[in-house]
C-alpha cells in the first residue's frame, strides 16, 4: 500500500471553499430535504431507556407531523440492547435500524468479545453495524490487526451493512486517516465514518474531504462505490449543506443518497426541521415547537 502525504494547507483552504457557494431557495429547500434523508438519528447515553427509543423512532418515522414533505431519515442509532425494541417500533416503515458494536466507543476489548456484541445486535434485527476500530493497534503500526478485526466484522455482520468508524480525532494526522481509510475499505467496509461522536475533533470539513478522496480513488481503481458518514459535531443545517456541496463536487451526484452518504447526529435534524419552516412558512417556528425526540 502506498504511503500517500496529504498537503494540509491545500486540503484545509478547499474544504473552506465548499462554505463559499451560494445556495438559492428552490435548491436549499431539496438540499434540507436530502439532510433529513440522510440522518441518522442517534441516542447514545447511558440514559437511554426503552420510552426514549420509542421516542426516537416514532421521530425517525414523522420527523414533524407539520410538515407533510419531509421524508422519514435514513435509520435510528442505538446500542445492542435497544435494537430489538426500536426493529419492533420501526416495522413497516423505511427507517433502519443502525447498531454500535466493538465495544463502543473505546474498542478497548478482545475480539472475541467485539464479534459477540455484533452478532448479538444482528441477531436482534441490526439493519447495519457501527463499529470502531482498533486505534491502539493502528497508532502502534499493527495494521494487521486493524485490517483482520475489520474483516472479521464484516463476516459476523453476515447480510447487515458496516460501516467502519476510524475516529479521526484521535488518528493525529491526515496522512493516518487516509490510510485508516483504505485499510476500512480493503477491509471490506460498506461504509467509512469519521467519529464516535464521544471525541473531540469529531467530524470536520477537511477529514471529511480526505476521506472522500479516498473513496473517489477507490472508485475509479475499482469501480465500487463505498458510503461516507461523518458524524458528531455537524449541529446546523448550514453546516450540512457545505457538506453536500462538498459531496457533489467531490464525488458526484450519485453519492447524494442516503444509501451512500449519511450524517450521524443528534442535534442536527432539529435545526434542519426549524429551516424547512423558515422556508415553508416565511416565519420561524419556536424551538419549543420542535420535539427533542
Amino acid at each position: 500500500m502506498t504511503r500517500i502525504t496529504v498537503d494540509k494547507v491545500a486540503v484545509e483552504a478547499r474544504a473552506a471553499s465548499f462554505t463559499t457557494r451560494s445556495i438559492k431557495k428552490a435548491a436549499k429547500l431539496q438540499g434540507l430535504h436530502m439532510v433529513v434523508a440522510m440522518t441518522d438519528l442517534t441516542t447514545l447515553e447511558g440514559k437511554d431507556s426503552a420510552e426514549k427509543v420509542r421516542a426516537l423512532c416514532r421521530k425517525a418515522i414523522c420527523p414533524d407531523p407539520a410538515l407533510k414533505s419531509v421524508p422519514s431519515v435514513a435509520a435510528i442509532c442505538v446500542y445492542p440492547r435497544w435494537v430489538k425494541e426500536a426493529k419492533a417500533q420501526l416495522q413497516g416503515s423505511r427507517v433502519c435500524v443502525a447498531s454500535v458494536a466493538t465495544a463502543f466507543p473505546s474498542g478497548q476489548v478482545d475480539l472475541k468479545t467485539k464479534l459477540h456484541d455484533v452478532e448479538d445486535a444482528v441477531k436482534s434485527g441490526a439493519d447495519e453495524i457501527d463499529m470502531v476500530i482498533h486505534r491502539g493497534a493502528f497508532l502502534s503500526g499493527d495494521f494487521k490487526t486493524v485490517s483482520e478485526e475489520i474483516r472479521a466484522v464484516k463476516k459476523a455482520c453476515g447480510a447487515a451493512h458496516l460501516k467502519v468508524i476510524l475516529e479521526t480525532g484521535e488518528l493525529e494526522t491526515y496522512d493516518n486517516v487516509v490510510l485508516a481509510s483504505e485499510l476500512a475499505i480493503e477491509a471490506g467496509a460498506d461504509f467509512i465514518k469519521t467519529s464516535t461522536g464521544k471525541i473531540a475533533p469529531a467530524a470536520t470539513m477537511p477529514v471529511t474531504l480526505v476521506m472522500l478522496e479516498v473513496i473517489r480513488r477507490h472508485f475509479l481503481s475499482t469501480g465500487q462505490m463505498i458510503g461516507m458518514k461523518p458524524a458528531g459535531g455537524i449541529k446546523t443545517a448550514k453546516q450540512a449543506l457545505h457538506y453536500l456541496v462538498m459531496v457533489k463536487e467531490t464525488l458526484g451526484d450519485a453519492w447524494l443518497s442516503p444509501q451512500w452518504f449519511r450524517f450521524g447526529a443528534s442535534s442536527l435534524l432539529n435545526d434542519v426541521l426549524l429551516q424547512l419552516h423558515r422556508q415553508e412558512t416565511g416565519t420561524y417556528t419556536a424551538t419549543y415547537d420542535v420535539t427533542e425526540s
